[in-house]
């Protein structure tokens, strides 16, 4: 069953600094690339949402690996795919909050 897809504000604004991050320092190819990526993995997931890795058991957060430096974190309820973060993996794994 297809879910609904819901941002919360942080999933939103750590998408945003990314698109920010990529159009300065890479360009608009590597930008629309990663988009277009990341909206095909969203609709994928809205369709399977257990696909993603189970990262915190307790609070039944899943995680998908965008890209070798961006993960996505979510949970899944009865009717919606919450968007939680995009996570820099170059970052300390210590920082992963959820």
């Amino acid at each position: 069953m297809v879910k609904t897809i819901v941002w919360n504000r942080r999933a939103s604004n750590s998408f945003n600094d990314i698109i920010s991050y990529l159009q300065s320092e890479w360009g608009d190819k590597v930008t629309r690339d990663f988009v277009k990526r990341t909206y095909q993995i969203l609709d994928l997931l809205a369709a399977i949402p257990e696909m993603g890795s189970v990262e915190h058991q307790e609070k039944q957060i899943r995680g998908f690996v965008i890209t070798k430096h961006n993960t996505l974190f979510y949970r899944v309820d009865e009717e919606r795919l919450i968007l939680l973060h995009f996570f820099d993996n170059r970052q300390d794994p210590k920082k992963k909050s959820f």
